[in-house]
C-alpha cells in the first residue's frame, strides 16, 4: 500500500473542517494554491473525488464524509501530540493562556493576573475572553475557568467552590423605578440578557415569566450587557464576584435564593507535568479560592 503524505490528509482535514480553501490555507499558514495542490494530490492518490467544487466553496461528497472521521481521530492524536511534548518542557517560562467568561476576565481576572506576573514575570499570560467554552484539546486554551464540570476524556478538572448570581441594576435605575418586591417583579423590570431560549428557560424555572421576545436589549456578550447595566438601561444577571467589583450597583433581590454557579478550574492531562502550567494553575486556585 502507499505511504500516505501526512501533509496531504491535515490539508484534507483542515479543508473539510473550514469549508473553504482560504479558510483552510489561513488556519494552516499555506498559501491557497498550495493547499489546493495537497488536497488534489490526496485525491489522485486515493483514487477519489472528496469534494464537490460549488463556486468557491468545496462540500464534501459522501466519500468525504466517510473518511473525515478517520481523519479527525488521526488530528486529535496530533494535538494530543503536541499537548504532550508542550507539558514536558521543563521551563517555566513561556505562554500560558487562560480562558473565561468575559466578565470574569474583565472585571476578576487582573488581580490573578497581578499576582502571576509578580512571582513569576518570566511567564507571559494570553488571556482568552470568551462565553464558549474553550476547547483545550485543540489547543484553545491551556487552563479553563469554567463553570461547568470538564465532561470529555483527557480533561483534568478541578472544582475550587461555588459561588451565585443575582440579579442587579444601577442605582440610578433604582432611583427611578424603585426595588423589585419578588422575582415575577422583574419580568417587567426592563431585563437584558443572552438572545437564547436557555436563558428564559433557566428564568421561569425560578420564578421570572418571561420569554425571549421580552428582552428588550440582548447580546452575547455578558460584558456589554454588564456596561449597559451600569448605565442604568435595565437589570441583569451577574455573578457576586464581578457585581462586588462593580461600584455603583444594587442587588434588587438580596433575599431571593441564589442562583448557583460552580467554578471549575480544567486543564488538559497532557499539561498537567508542565511546571508553568502548574504554576499558573496552583495561583489562579488559590486566588479563586480566597474569593
Amino acid at each position: 500500500m502507499k505511504a500516505m503524505d501526512w501533509n496531504h490528509i491535515r490539508a484534507f482535514h483542515a479543508t473539510a473542517a473550514a469549508g473553504s480553501l482560504s479558510a483552510a490555507a489561513r488556519q494552516l499558514g499555506l498559501t491557497q494554491p498550495t493547499l489546493s495542490r495537497q488536497v488534489l494530490a490526496l485525491e489522485a492518490d486515493l483514487g477519489v473525488t472528496l469534494f464537490e467544487r460549488r463556486g468557491r466553496k468545496l462540500v464534501l461528497n459522501q466519500t468525504g464524509m466517510d473518511l473525515l472521521d478517520h481523519t479527525r481521530l488521526m488530528g486529535e492524536a496530533a494535538e494530543t501530540f503536541v499537548l504532550a511534548a508542550s507539558g514536558r518542557v521543563q521551563d517555566t517560562g513561556g505562554r500560558v493562556c487562560i480562558s473565561a467568561t468575559d466578565t470574569f476576565a474583565a472585571y476578576v481576572l487582573p488581580e490573578i493576573v497581578a499576582r502571576i506576573r509578580t512571582e513569576a514575570p518570566q511567564i507571559t499570560i494570553a488571556i482568552v475572553a470568551s462565553n464558549e467554552i474553550s476547547d483545550l484539546h485543540r489547543g484553545e486554551a491551556d487552563i479553563a475557568i469554567r463553570h461547568v464540570r470538564p465532561d470529555r476524556p483527557g480533561l483534568v478538572g478541578r472544582h475550587i467552590r461555588d459561588t451565585e448570581a443575582g440579579f442587579f441594576a444601577s442605582e440610578d435605575w433604582v432611583a427611578r423605578n424603585g426595588l423589585p418586591k419578588r422575582p415575577a417583579d422583574l419580568a417587567t423590570a426592563g431585563l437584558m440578557g443572552f438572545d437564547d431560549p436557555r436563558f428564559c428557560e433557566r428564568l421561569r424555572e425560578i420564578g421570572i415569566p418571561i420569554a425571549t421576545e421580552d428582552l428588550r436589549i440582548v447580546s452575547e456578550a455578558s460584558v456589554v450587557i454588564w456596561e449597559m447595566v451600569k448605565r442604568g438601561m435595565g437589570v441583569a444577571v451577574m455573578m457576586r464576584e464581578v457585581a462586588e467589583r462593580t461600584p455603583g450597583v444594587v442587588n434588587l433581590l438580596p433575599d431571593m435564593a441564589s442562583i448557583p454557579a460552580p467554578i471549575w478550574l480544567v486543564t488538559h492531562q497532557e499539561l498537567h507535568s508542565s511546571p508553568r502550567i502548574r504554576l499558573v494553575q496552583a495561583i489562579v486556585a488559590e486566588e479563586l479560592a480566597r474569593m
